[in-house]
């Protein structure tokens, strides 16, 4: 397993070292060529090593790689051990249609949702979770786990253009969520709605009602405001217009906090205004510490060990070693002439 893979570009300082060397090697021999003839610098410096500026090219290449690796940080599994969780399966369901671009909370309703779920699971312990995204209709965007990195990396992709079909099915997006859950492990379940509201479908409270019946507990936060605001129609970051009716006129959308607390209302929960991020993370992070928590999973981890201590010290090592390792030939070395370095 390797930690910090991102480090790997440093490994073009080898080949720029190397270009380097080779720049260096053929201009000191144009400047002693310059100087004196081949036979009369031999005479000068009889023990001058051909083979040694290569070795320590080579050492000085080791060494730089041995430190990009120790940052790297190699890891190597060393165990396994059964780790017994316990917690609260909570099902995320984000509104992403048209409507919540509008930027009346800033900086748009969709980023404050996002946040407001991101801020969420920051807070949560051994629990799991799962996402929905909804539009005119409801996908799937997460199953229930544990792997909070891979929720918050899904939760960043959300976006108004991931679904063709516009609209506020919150009826859907509960519909779905009820087939979140593992009948087998019956565990608290909770269904949090981010929404400004617009419901164009209905039956939303009935469908919070029937969840109920299946031990879901759902709860809605309202993202936007009573003044409502404009739904922006961008090009690479830059507003072009605004969204139009089809009598002309800009369209003004609104949260309707009616919806979202009958809603709520119906499935057993609470309604929570979304503008101030803080309160809307605290009001449900305290609801979910008041829950029984029931263990849910056993599963084996494997528990991995930094290396990256061993390649450290080899790079130091090699560094030093450099230090100490002079431009002459070796006594030995040229007894056993290996590198064919004949004496004077």
């Amino acid at each position: 397993m390797l930690e910090e893979k991102k480090y790997f570009y440093l490994l073009i300082i080898i080949p720029v070292v190397v270009l380097v060397f080779i720049i260096m090697q053929f201009w000191k021999r144009r400047a002693q060529h310059k100087f004196a003839s081949k036979q009369l610098l031999e005479r000068l410096s009889p023990q001058k090593s051909t083979f040694k500026p290569i070795l320590k090219l080579v050492i000085w290449c080791l060494a730089i790689g041995s430190l990009v690796v120790a940052l790297v940080n190699p890891k190597i599994g060393t165990k396994l051990e059964t780790v017994k969780r316990e917690g609260v399966d909570i099902v995320f369901a984000v509104d992403v249609s048209k409507s919540m671009l509008a930027e009346d909370i800033s900086p748009s309703r969709l980023d404050k949702a996002k946040r407001i779920v991101s801020e969420i699971i920051n807070k949560l312990g051994s629990d799991r979770i799962g996402i929905i995204a909804y539009a005119g209709r409801a996908v799937p965007q997460l199953p229930i786990t544990t792997d909070f990195s891979a929720a918050k990396m899904f939760l960043s992709s959300l976006n108004t253009d991931m679904l063709s079909s516009q609209g506020t099915a919150i009826d859907d997006a509960i519909r779905m969520a009820k087939t979140y859950y593992d009948d087998v492990e019956q565990t608290n379940r909770v269904l949090v709605i981010i929404s400004d509201g617009e419901d164009h479908t209905g039956g939303a409270g009935q469908w919070a009602e029937e969840a109920t019946k299946e031990g879901i507990k759902t709860y809605t936060i309202g993202v936007g405001t009573q003044k409502g605001g404009r739904i922006p129609l961008k090009r690479r970051g830059i507003v072009e217009s605004y969204k139009r009716d089809l009598q002309g006129e800009v369209v003004i959308t609104r949260l309707n906090e009616k919806t979202l607390k009958d809603i709520a209302s119906e499935g057993d929960g609470e309604y929570i205004d979304g503008t101030n991020t803080e309160e809307a993370v605290a009001f449900i992070t305290d609801r979910l510490s008041t829950m029984n928590k029931t263990e849910f999973e056993a599963k084996k981890f494997s528990e991995f060990q930094d290396q990256f201590q061993w390649f450290l010290g080899l790079g130091i090592f090699l560094l030093l070693l450099d230090v100490f390792l002079l431009e002459r030939k070796t006594a030995w070395l040229q007894k056993l002439n290996l590198f064919n370095e004949k004496g004077s």
